[in-house]
């Protein structure tokens, strides 16, 4: 199985200046690190007219090359780039207010800087000032980023943008498919002006086996040719990429085979089986008490219909791997596998209690506190998922468990949407819809990608249906399947006789499961606060719109309208 390779080659040079102000570093990581974060190549030039400048372009690289890799492995690529370049810019600009150039930011502590991220099949380009990053294309460079600079004459031009500059930094941002055998080529201004883009093209050729020596040629020839800055250049040469199957993040189903059914009694990986849970076509989840520490735990094994499927196995390996890194009190936990495991399931933590389905079943007029108290759990664990860029996208009372105390805990991952994940292995198909038809957005019908608004109407349709019982839209919401038919779909209200459920909370749920993601609620804490608080927009005397409220009753208004119109018309003409 082929993974992402690249060859590198660098050099950087003080040239005819006291000092090297430029920095410059690479970091290739072993797996699974190099599919989840992939290869990161970074250059940064500090400013001539600092003293210090040098400092802010080595602790630039080294914070980004160590930070980057630290952030969470779920983050997407440009989330982590962003983070760490956000918190590299505040350590400088507040470096700089500390020092005695707190009043001249020109000689403080900044830099310039370009970074490329290599994964998978992807480069990201992160960039702010006027280092540049090509493309090699024959014997020509295409140029890949724009340089922030502000010129007032032909030999006068300053800085816009840099690291450390302002308390908040913008950063250039871009992505593109690369394919074996693609050059990139990383520069700063001392050798990108003073160089021909036909003569870097020969000497990467001439050089394809030495690239450290291809880029110390340059720096040389551009020193020959005039340069009074710094030089530094880095080449980097895609020698492979990975298969369409990439992906040892959760490790290789074929390391470990499936297990039997499992029955009541039998001694299974030192777990003594108490009974089975729950079975179906998605997995069989069995009660196991742990032989060697005696606890009660949960077991989960593929589905014996599945078992041939490469794409299941990768979800239900990630289930596992998902549950791991999420810290939260309302999901479930997994249990620390701490014996080798010959067969693969999942062990997860046992919850005393019953599912959210039975609850309803249990308590069909719940009191709206009750109700409330409920979805602000889920709310809070759905909270856990989002901040490391993951979504549920199955969210259903099923997956919903209540503990005696009357703790939350979600549980099921075998469908979330992992950020990082995705970027890494592109054959997940992140379009393909994993969730329950009742509770699933209405985007992921049309095709679209979830976001963090999907989840939230899953979760104000369960929300809808503990204080009703119904579901919002009735079977009529699976059925649309276009955006047309979306439209037309009518938001059955909460309110009725037999319950005393304020206006506001009708409006509340009314926007949370609204067909369209983008009149939703674009956070959860929006939701949780309107459910608990009166909104404004919400207690207006003021009617929507016909148009709003019911488009298709406007426009039959409006066309009988024009009826009338004209056959008034046609009458006085005949006259």
């Amino acid at each position: 199985m082929a993974q992402l390779a690249i060859s590198l080659g660098q050099h950087s040079d003080r040239g005819r200046k006291e000092s090297n102000q430029d920095f410059h570093g690479a970091l290739i990581p072993a797996e699974p690190l190099l599919s989840l974060k992939g290869i990161a190549i970074v250059l940064a030039d500090g400013i001539s007219s600092s003293n210090v400048s040098q400092i802010a372009s080595e602790s630039a690289v080294k914070s980004f090359l160590m930070d980057y890799y630290c952030t969470s492995e779920s983050w997407s690529v440009k989330t982590s780039a962003y983070r760490v370049l956000a918190a590299t810019n505040s350590w400088l600009h507040a470096e700089t207010r500390r020092s005695q150039y707190r009043y001249d930011k020109d000689k403080g502590y900044v830099c310039t800087l370009s970074a490329m991220i290599i994964k998978s099949t992807t480069a990201h380009i992160f960039h702010v000032g006027d280092t540049r990053i090509y493309r090699l294309a024959g014997h020509s460079l295409e140029q890949l980023t724009d340089d922030h600079r502000v010129t007032f004459s032909s030999e006068q031009n300053y800085l816009s943008r840099a690291l450390g500059m302002n308390p908040q930094i913008e950063i250039d941002h871009q992505t593109l498919q690369v394919g074996k055998g693609d050059i990139f080529l990383l520069a700063t201004d001392g050798v990108y002006e003073h160089v021909e883009p036909r003569f870097i093209a020969n000497a990467i050729k001439n050089n394809a086996k030495d690239l450290d020596g291809a880029a110390r040629f340059l720096v040389e020839e551009a020193y020959k040719n005039g340069s009074a800055d710094n030089l530094t250049v880095q080449i980097v040469r895609i020698d492979e990429l990975p298969d369409s199957e990439p992906s040892d993040v959760f490790g290789r189903a074929s390391e470990l085979s499936p297990p039997p059914l499992l029955e009541a009694r039998m001694v299974f990986d030192q777990y003594r089986i108490v009974r089975e849970v729950h079975g179906s076509s998605r997995g069989h989840i069995y009660l196991a008490t742990d032989i060697e520490s005696d606890r009660l735990v949960t077991l989960k094994i593929p589905s014996i219909d599945l078992r041939d499927d490469p794409a299941y196995l990768k979800r239900f390996m990630m289930e596992d791997w998902v549950a791991r890194r999420i810290n939260s009190p309302y999901v479930l936990k997994p249990c620390l596998q701490s014996r080798k495991r010959n067969y693969l399931y999942v062990v997860m933590e046992f919850v005393d209690g019953q599912t959210l389905t039975q609850w309803m079943i249990d308590n069909p007029k719940p009191n709206l506190e009750l109700v409330r108290g409920i979805v602000e759990q889920i709310a809070k664990g759905l909270q856990a998922f989002h901040r490391i860029e993951m979504l549920h996208q199955d969210l259903r009372p099923e997956n919903i468990m209540i503990d005696r105390t009357g703790t939350v805990k979600i549980i099921d991952f075998g469908s979330t949407n992992v950020a990082g994940v995705m970027e890494a292995t592109p054959s997940l198909d992140a379009s393909q819809i994993l969730g329950t038809a009742q509770y699933t957005a209405p985007e992921y019908f049309l095709g679209e990608s979830g976001s963090t608004r999907s989840d939230i109407f899953s979760l104000g349709v369960i929300t809808y249906q503990m204080l009703t019982g119904k579901l919002p839209y009735g079977a009529h919401m699976a059925r649309a399947r276009s955006k047309s038919q979306q439209r037309k779909l009518n938001y059955n209200s909460v309110l009725d006789n037999n319950r005393e459920i304020p206006a506001w909370i009708d409006s509340a749920l009314k926007k949370a499961v609204q067909p369209d993601p983008y009149k939703r609620y674009e956070e959860l804490s929006e939701f949780m606060f309107d459910l608990r608080h009166p909104n404004v927009e919400f207690l207006k005397s003021t009617p929507a719109p016909l148009l709003e409220r019911n488009p298709l009753l406007f426009w039959k208004c409006l066309s009988l309208i024009l009826v009338c119109a004209c056959l008034v018309l046609l009458v006085l003409l005949r006259r």
